[in-house]
């Protein structure tokens, strides 16, 4: 089971220099996205399920402030940059995007209906069924891809 672990991660090209995860936190990562328990891991291990536990938390932690990262390195990048209030009714955002959007020239390939969704699912609890409870900063790439970050 470890060597496959090993064979994926070199397949993948896998650095624990370069990356933001230890290489203990990617073998765990890799045998619990494959279904394996911790007490399993733990025992192909040699450790316990307490520590396989600890190891796997900070390892989805450190891939969270990974993705926190990109995400924030992406608005930065964006040529568009809308701030939603709190209080905006989430039907009314979409027009707020493509305006922008058209001012800066940039392309979004989603319709009405479907932006609100990427904006919704991406806020979190941030909105609220109609209604943007927290301030979201919503981004657009000059690929059109659309990137949200809640101001807390």
């Amino acid at each position: 089971m470890i060597d496959e672990v090993e064979e994926l991660l070199e397949e993948i090209g896998f650095e624990a220099e370069t990356s933001v995860l230890t290489h203990r936190q990617a073998q765990v990562l890799v045998l619990r996205e494959r279904g394996v328990s911790q007490a399993d891991i733990a025992d192909k291990l040699g450790t316990s399920r307490a520590n396989v536990s600890s190891i796997e938390s900070s390892g989805r932690e450190n891939v969270a402030k990974a993705r926190e990262t990109v995400a924030f390195a992406e608005a930065l990048r964006a040529p568009v940059r809308v701030r939603v209030p709190a209080g905006t009714d989430l039907y009314d955002v979409p027009q707020l995007v493509y305006d922008a959007c058209d001012e800066a020239g940039v392309k979004v390939d989603h319709t009405a209906p479907d932006l609100m969704k990427v904006i919704s699912d991406a806020a979190g609890n941030a909105v609220s069924g109609r209604q943007v409870s927290s301030p979201l900063i919503v981004g657009v790439t000059s690929e059109g891809m659309v990137r949200v970050r809640h101001q807390e």
